[in-house]
């Protein structure tokens, strides 16, 4: 922040300047020395704004998407690393489930059984999901069956709804939180709330520059000789080409955050669009089941009582069109079994249905279709976030966008480099545009802007005060630098 904004005879006209980010960028020097209408008084302040966000914010940038292209291919790494768990030459017939259970049971008698993921293909194994204390807390120990003989196949720990393993569940926790727990979600929620800014005021920097050919708008300009400019559009137009997901990974992922990620949770249920589940209480009054959550649900107390079991659960569960990949929770004292759709793959599906364990009586169904519209696309935001919806394509597509995000911040840093001065003397970096931009926008763009600022800064609080503190800086820096030049005069 501390950088020399007094105009050096060696340097470009500060209206020439811009910086790095991992979005479209902008080369001013191409354009007119004025424009008409607002446009001429906010470019500089979005040229200003573009500049120190992404000097910023670039390296949260940087370490979120390198941990988000890891993500992506974890998924391929995952089957490959634990092919002995996951396959089995494929059979004739299997057994009954409830022997497959019995025999992950018998293996691991320390732990309880929360869930059960049947085999839902031939050469796959069957899931059966412990709370245990071999693992962690917050996950669960998966120990896989081979659904022909009730040979165990190994265990592992388990993490989340998709059932994560160790490979995956390290990549998606140093994506969340760089493996240091709640402290390090800091890191990616401050990534999330300043991406959307940063692209979108690139697009706009990017839209408004005056060029030649409309080909250089969406590819890269032919002929152009190594140096700022050539990086300049490629950094452009592959950012404008990426935007449309960087948007969506910024909006998706801060509903995962700490603190952005309540008040959009609030904004969802008060519109109605919070994820219904099925209410699987065997007692009238006992409230809707909670324990179908991340770990497959289930707490540490078993149900007590008559059980028609598992094989026969399954089969009324298949009568309500619940098939294909699908979780079974077990009951605890109180609820029933819940049999979940877990196929995230689209075309969706994700229907359930609760079970009472004593009579085998269908006590709730709850179908996607039947979802509010603003569940259905967080739903759907999610999972494709996560790398799910579309499988391996879904998972290209993100590891191509991670890859691309790369590239746009180490041009943007190369950009800013190419731009310093250079007949000085010593280590100097390229400049921002002059303080005080903010002063030419009309108060009719004014007002409006600080209005939708404020607003964002109090439901993205970690953009609000890193906003704060870096306006604070910038004040403090420039007031220091008017104090030294007075001084020098």
């Amino acid at each position: 922040m501390a950088i020399d904004d007094r105009p050096k005879p060696d340097q470009p006209d500060p209206s020439e300047l811009s910086g790095p980010s991992p979005s479209p960028a902008e080369d001013p020097s191409g354009d007119p020395a004025t424009k008409p209408g607002a446009w001429t008084a906010l470019r500089p302040l979005l040229l200003r704004l573009h500049f120190y966000a992404g000097i910023l914010i670039a390296p949260f940038l940087f370490v979120a998407a390198a941990s988000g292209l890891l993500y992506a291919l974890s998924f391929q790494a995952e089957k490959i690393v634990y092919s002995h768990e996951l396959e089995v030459p494929a059979g004739d017939s299997t057994i009954p489930l409830t022997r497959q259970v019995d025999a992950a049971r018998q293996a691991h008698p320390e732990g309880t059984v929360t869930a059960v993921w049947p085999s839902s293909k031939a050469g796959e194994t069957t899931r059966v999901l412990f709370d245990s204390p071999e693992v962690p807390e917050g996950k669960t120990l998966a120990v896989f069956v081979n659904p022909y003989n009730g040979e165990i196949r190994g265990e592992l720990p388990s993490y989340g709804s998709s059932g994560a393993l160790p490979v995956r569940a390290w990549t998606s926790e140093l994506h969340r939180h760089l493996q240091l727990g709640e402290p390090g979600r800091h890191y990616s929620e401050l990534a999330a709330s300043w991406l959307w800014v940063v692209v979108l005021g690139g697009l706009l920097l990017w839209f408004g520059r005056r060029r030649a050919r409309r080909r250089d708008l969406l590819a890269p300009a032919r002929g152009q000789k190594k140096g700022r400019a050539r990086t300049l559009s490629w950094h452009g137009t592959v950012g404008l080409w990426a935007a449309l997901g960087l948007l969506f990974l910024s909006a998706t992922g801060l509903t995962w955050s700490k603190y952005a990620g309540v008040s959009i949770g609030e904004l969802q249920d008060r519109l109605g669009g919070a994820t219904p589940a099925v209410d699987a209480a065997t007692t009238p009054g006992e409230g809707a089941a909670t324990g179908h959550g991340d770990h497959g649900g289930g707490g540490k107390a078993g149900h007590q009582g008559a059980d028609i079991g598992l094989d026969r659960v399954l089969e009324i569960a298949r009568g309500e069109g619940i098939d294909g990949r699908t979780t079974v929770t077990v009951p605890t004292d109180g609820q029933g079994y819940v049999v979940k759709q877990n196929d995230t793959a689209w075309p969706y599906h994700l229907d359930s249905v609760a079970i009472d364990p004593a009579d085998g009586k269908v006590l709730d169904t709850v179908r996607f279709a039947d979802y509010p519209l603003l569940a259905k696309l967080t739903t759907l935001g999610i999972n494709l976030h996560m790398g799910v919806l579309f499988g391996l394509t879904n998972q290209l597509l993100l590891a191509g966008l991670m890859l691309g995000t790369l590239l746009l911040i180490v041009w943007g840093y190369r950009m800013w480099w190419l731009r310093r001065p250079t007949k000085s003397g010593g280590l100097r970096m390229g400049r921002p545009m002059p303080r005080g931009a903010w002063r030419k926008v009309p108060l009719p763009v004014l007002l409006p802007l600080l209005a939708v600022t404020a607003v964002i800064g109090w439901y993205v609080p970690l953009f609000g005060l890193s906003l704060l503190a870096f306006l604070v800086t910038d004040a403090v820096a420039g007031a220091v630098g008017r104090a030294r030049s007075r001084t020098a005069a």
